[in-house]
């Protein structure tokens, strides 16, 4: 087993070589752009890794942790169109940059290319990969539309909430993981469990990301910090605060999450102001735990080395102490 910062660099050098504009440049520029502006590379790196946890060479997964990159990068182009969002990783967004166009085709570009990455691989193999894939993918979608349904909605619930960012974020975390077992050929009861675990860290590390954009160092977060608020997002830390929110302070936010000002500011820091005095913002880091430790539980019924749960749970440990 490599070190997690060992699987990223050599993750970073396969990519490299997959990442050159060709014609016409107008449609790859932007896709070497999104992939090269960095991020945390989870995705990719828990592929590698549970390869290796099965006993398989890493390399032969690094297709799989490719197309499960770009994947998610090309999501993230098509979420920052629809959320008309000006920075992603510190940098200017690709609609920003380009146009909306450029956006939309390089994207569905990648989602195509991200498909091909499969063919790399035998072919039972490339059957149980495209599968989960195309599982995983329409779930994302699925995760999305419920995330765009919820700006308008008023009576949103946290379980639909948490199915949400499940749908939106987890299931992908999960699915990367799978396929490093699924490349491995391990047994599909520790497919099942590794998808699990990836499946809990994925809602802890959303719920991570919704608490960084409201609390977030704005150098280190890389997007604007706030984003969530001024677009009005039904987060966790919005709906424990309605929960826990006296009926003026209730009202407060409803009505602060039903404006959309010029300058958002003021906006933001009476939204903090009441996630904070609320307990809403104590009740989410104790919900990133919980989900943690969720996805630790799942590990006991591997069966795997004590050293290689112990690197899953740095890993994960990671993530819910992470700043960026």
């Amino acid at each position: 087993m490599l070190t997690i910062e060992k699987y990223q660099e050599k993750f970073i050098a396969f990519l490299e070589t997959y990442s050159t504009v060709k014609e016409p440049r107008n449609l790859y520029e932007p896709i070497e752009y999104i992939l090269g502006l960095g991020g945390k590379r989870l995705r990719p790196v828990l592929t590698l890794m549970t390869a290796e946890i099965f006993n398989c060479d890493y390399k032969e997964a690094l297709n799989a942790a490719l197309s499960i990159e770009v994947f998610h990068n090309f999501s993230l182009v098509h979420d920052d169109i629809m959320d008309d969002a000006p920075l992603r990783r510190g940098e200017k967004t690709v609609h920003e940059k380009w146009d909306i166009n450029r956006g939309i085709l390089s994207g569905d570009a990648m989602l195509i290319m991200a498909y091909q990455l499969f063919e790399n691989y035998e072919a039972d193999v490339f059957q149980d990969l495209a599968k989960l894939f195309s599982k995983t993918a329409l779930e994302v979608c699925e995760g999305q539309q419920y995330d765009v349904d919820f700006e308008t909605r008023n009576d949103v619930t946290i379980p639909e909430y948490l199915k949400m960012i499940e749908y939106k974020t987890a299931v992908l975390v999960g699915a990367a993981m799978n396929m490093g077992a699924i490349i491995a050929k391990a047994p599909k009861e520790d497919q099942h469990s590794i998808y699990e675990f990836g499946k809990n860290l994925g809602i802890a590390f959303q719920l991570q990301d919704d608490y960084l954009d409201a609390f977030g160092d704005p150098k280190t977060f890389g997007k604007q910090v706030g984003g969530d608020i001024i677009e009005n997002k039904k987060t966790y830390l919005y709906l424990k605060a309605l929960e826990f929110s006296k009926e003026l302070d209730k009202t407060k936010l409803q009505d602060l999450f039903s404006t959309n000002p010029e300058d958002p500011t003021h906006k933001i820091d009476l939204a903090k102001q009441i996630f904070i005095s609320s307990g809403s913002a104590e009740a989410t880091k104790k919900a990133i735990k919980e989900y943690t430790d969720r996805a630790f539980s799942v590990l006991e019924f591997l069966d795997v080395e004590e050293d290689e749960k112990e690197l899953l749970k740095t890993f994960g440990g990671s993530l819910i102490n992470r700043k960026v």
